[in-house]
């Protein structure tokens, strides 16, 4: 059925409705249009040759318990080529988020699409498919994590609109769960969230911000969680409270992810629990790992007695840091990547949520054996082994991890054996900036690259993200620096570029 516009003949008809006493039960929905009904704006994601996800929510006062919302998709951005249209229930259990999913385009191009519900139509947004299977189409792209609202604003966000990019990878913390101090440059709407409630504000909060919306928009997204879309440092069912309740929510934070974000409906959150990891494929050009490192991970290693999450801990007075049976991914996860490396690809790309290189805080030959952060693959070295052991296994030349979570921009060589520069570099790794959330102090960070000669690069004085064109050939990596995080109209510059050639792991700069 096509939507209701209310034009101006159908608003009279309904005023005089009301005057007369005998207004219906759908009036109220009808005269929706005065309301602001997609304030949080559009978004698509996971391509595919023949799809994607598009997402949208229904916003406003006095929704229906059920609305229905129509959606297409045409080739141009005036709409008059529509190849694909549907409705899709957008139901109060599930936050009136939608998820449509249309089926059957043309591989390897771009279209628009659009929603509408009562009586009212949303922005408009740009996606695009995947290559077709056999394709080695080029893929330009960016890495982007960390956005604290009250941190900054997002002219990072900003720039990255305005690049011609095929595809987003979010990374992790996409929302934060704190509270904002009276000093922030802007406000969270309320304390700590802890209920399905409290999630959904904090998500619209910040959904409401245009930029984000303007990223959104302009080309598709995959995305995977860290740990503040639920709680900092958080492990699996533990809290870092140690609380007796955080099994509920974490369900809650779940939901409340999936409703906000472009997830097929395939991976709705059930039993508490989502799957995010995942391949997918890019033509013959790529394959795209995206991994859960939060869900099925064992508890940090050493924690403080009655608190849970992480800590910086020396390698000769923990022996659990040593202890091959911790992981990181879970036991199933890390069967299905085993597996999942693609060999007939040039290129792997490894979409997790941290800092996977060693990066020692104190000298791995002192006699502490090093001082180590334990909520990175550093807390988890043997499974990263594991990990590594994979891609020498399957002589993997083209094995690019990507990461976030650490507030800084990394590039370092994953080494065979991090206590030996000469040793092989096993694959390559680019850590993004966050884009609003703050870093550490520089000087802490130039006095420990000094003890990790396999990072080449390492600045967190600066916001931002990582863009790449990659082909069969290679990867180029420019690592964007926002001038003034506190500002939305800041400049954004490239702080240096990378290369990495196919076959050949390691970064060139």
């Amino acid at each position: 059925m096509p939507p209701i516009l209310l034009d101006p003949q159908r608003r009279a008809l309904l005023a005089a409705a009301l005057a007369a006493g005998a207004a219906p039960a759908f009036v109220r929905h009808a005269l929706a249009a005065d309301v602001p009904r997609f304030e949080l704006g559009v978004a698509s994601g996971f391509p595919q040759p023949g799809g994607m996800v598009l997402w949208t929510m229904l916003t406003g006062t006095n929704l229906p318990e059920r609305a229905e919302v129509h959606w297409e998709v045409a080739r141009d951005e005036g709409f008059r080529d529509i190849v694909a249209r549907g409705t899709e229930p957008a139901d109060v259990a599930w936050g009136h988020s939608v998820h449509a999913e249309p089926s059957g385009l043309a591989p390897g191009r771009w279209y628009w699409y659009r929603f509408e519900a009562l009586g009212t139509r949303s922005a408009a947004g740009r996606t695009r498919t995947a290559p077709a299977p056999d394709e080695t189409a080029p893929l330009a792209f960016a890495i982007a994590s960390c956005q604290r609202y009250d941190a900054g604003r997002y002219a990072a966000w900003r720039q990255l609109a305005s690049e011609p990019l095929d595809l987003v990878l979010f990374l992790g913390d996409y929302i934060y769960e704190y509270p904002s101090s009276p000093l922030s440059p802007r406000q969270h709407e309320a304390g700590y969230t802890r209920t399905l409630a409290e999630y959904r504000a904090r998500y619209a909060t910040y959904q409401r911000d245009p930029q984000l919306q303007a990223a959104h928009a302009a080309c598709p997204w995959l995305l995977v969680w860290d740990d503040h879309e639920v709680e900092n440092d958080y492990a699996g069912l533990q809290g870092n409270e140690l609380q007796t309740d955080f099994a509920a929510q974490r369900a809650a934070a779940y939901q409340a992810y999936w409703e906000h974000l472009p997830f097929p409906k395939a991976l709705r959150p059930a039993g508490g629990e989502m799957r995010i990891y995942g391949a997918h494929d890019w033509g013959r050009l790529a394959r795209i790992l995206a991994l859960d490192d939060r869900q099925y991970r064992d508890p940090q290693a050493c924690q403080k007695p009655g608190r849970g999450g992480s800590g910086n801990v020396a390698l000769k007075e923990c022996a659990a840091l040593r202890d091959p049976r911790r992981t990181l991914l879970g036991e199933a996860q890390e069967q299905w990547l085993a597996q999942a490396w693609a060999t007939d690809r040039p290129w792997n790309l490894l979409a997790q949520q941290t800092l996977m290189t060693r990066f020692a805080w104190s000298d791995p030959a002192g006699p502490n054996g090093g001082l180590y952060w334990t909520d990175g693959w550093d807390g988890y070295a043997p499974a990263r082994q594991r990990l590594f052991d994979c891609i020498t296994q399957r002589k993997l030349g083209g094995a690019v991890v990507l990461g976030g979570d650490v507030h800084a921009h990394y590039v370092a060589d994953l080494k065979a054996d991090f206590a030996d520069p000469r040793s092989t570099t096993l694959a390559t790794e680019f850590c993004g900036s966050s884009i609003t959330s703050l870093g550490l102090d520089q000087a802490k960070i130039d006095a420990a690259r000094a003890l990790n000669p396999h990072v080449k690069w390492g600045r967190a004085d600066k916001r931002g993200y990582v863009s790449f064109n990659l082909d069969a050939n290679q990867i180029e990596a420019r690592l964007m620096v926002v001038a003034d995080a506190i500002d939305a109209a800041s400049k954004v510059d490239i702080a240096a570029r990378y290369v990495v050639e196919a076959g050949r792991p390691g970064a060139q700069m």
